[in-house]
């Protein structure tokens, strides 16, 4: 009867203490998965500045890309809608520069114009919008979790506002990029843009082809290539499956 007893009490002890166990072993689990769980978070911002050069196309330069580099800059903040997809908000100055006199081209009239400065010196201040297309999911890298990578070449477009030379315009951005995630919320990138304007004002030289222009013909415009760095927040909670036990 003695062996018995002290079989059912230990029998007994076991029993009592297999549910705070089996609660114990489960919330191991779950601290030790949880740095892994954190390297696969998608985030919904992201804030940075970026720095680099522009360049102005128009009348007084048709074709030369760089030519008389300026130095460019500003913030932007991304809306990561999914790995696939993002919409940058952009708040840039580029410098624009040239001289008309070194145009290999020759006006009809260009005694006519009367220029004031034919050699112009402008900083035009760029606000815009645009929606970004990624070749492949960005993110972590993580290949448990849908494949994303941690760089990604992405093409870009959307609408924004200049000024310059004492003119407000339109301009139609359009360009592509490359980016790399080198922690979980630091990113780094390189993006070139093109901003296509509806002026032909920003060189301080209006039509000297004594044409009609059209939406996008005989218009100025300007490039902007950028090297930015980025940092991530507001993290998107996803559902955990409950746990049983």
């Amino acid at each position: 009867m003695d062996n018995r007893l002290q079989c059912f009490c230990v029998l007994t002890t076991l029993k009592r203490l297999a549910a705070p166990l089996r609660r114990v072993v489960v919330a191991l689990m779950v601290i030790f998965a949880m740095p892994a769980a954190a390297q696969e978070l998608e985030y919904a911002m992201e804030v940075g500045g970026m720095a680099g050069g522009s360049f102005y196309l128009g009348d007084a330069n048709y074709s030369g890309f760089y030519k008389n580099l300026c130095p460019s800059g500003g913030l932007f903040a991304r809306w990561n809608i999914n790995p696939r997809m993002s919409v940058k908000f952009n708040a840039l100055y580029a410098g624009v520069k040239g001289d008309i006199r070194n145009n290999e081209t020759k006006y009809p009239s260009l005694e006519s114009l009367e220029l004031e400065k034919p050699k112009f010196n402008n900083s035009a201040v760029d606000v815009s919008a645009t929606y970004e297309l990624h070749f492949w999911g960005f993110g972590t890298g993580t290949a448990t979790y849908k494949g994303n990578k941690r760089w990604c070449p992405y093409i870009q477009m959307g609408l924004g506002a200049t000024y310059c030379n004492k003119v407000f315009t339109m301009n139609i951005p359009m360009g592509f990029g490359v980016k790399y995630k080198v922690k979980d919320r630091l990113n780094v990138g390189v993006d070139w843009a093109m901003h296509f304007s509806l002026s032909d004002q920003l060189d301080g030289v209006e039509d000297p082809y004594r044409i009609k222009s059209g939406f996008l013909k005989n218009k100025d415009s300007y490039c902007i290539t950028s090297i930015y760095v980025s940092y991530d927040f507001c993290p998107k909670l996803r559902k955990c499956p409950s746990l049983e036990y």
